[in-house]
């Protein structure tokens, strides 16, 4: 906070107290007919499209596509959607879009790295799960052995 005793700025309200923030102190957006606030409702029009669209083609391909579709293809098919439309909202709502090109890199190689640590150890949790279960001594023990 303020060292000095006197009263804060805006540095000092963000830097301690962020209830300051939200209740108006740093609003820029007084006058709703403004060019700039007509630029962002423009911008929040155009997000809230982009995910609708993007949320009625998964609804449209679960609903009509999915008994025709081979469900590998399918689920790749969902999965990039959903990547498409959770990367837009990090880009957009978490201001990600915004940054330098470094500090996305630095925030998007190690999501990708622990994608892939949670897809390595459910993959090898499933090879022990099923060596533990086709193992013939497991099997003798169980009496499921074919004889």
């Amino acid at each position: 906070m303020s060292s000095h005793g006197g009263p804060l700025s805006e540095k000092d309200y963000y830097e301690g107290d962020q209830s300051k923030l939200y209740s108006g102190l740093m609003s820029h957006h007084t006058d709703v007919e403004s060019t700039e606030s007509k630029t962002q409702i423009k911008k929040i029009w155009k997000v809230f499209w982009i995910l609708l669209v993007i949320t009625l083609a998964e609804v449209f391909i679960g609903m009509k596509l999915s008994h025709s579709m081979p469900k590998p293809l399918l689920a790749f098919i969902f999965l990039g959607l959903t990547l498409l439309k959770a990367g837009y909202i990090v880009a957009i709502f978490m201001h990600l879009g915004d940054e330098f090109k470094g500090f996305i890199i630095t925030v998007l190689i190690p999501l990708v790295l622990f994608v892939w640590f949670i897809i390595a150890f459910l993959a090898d949790g499933s090879f022990w799960l099923h060596m533990n279960n086709s193992s013939s001594a497991r099997q003798h023990l169980t009496g499921q052995a074919a004889h």
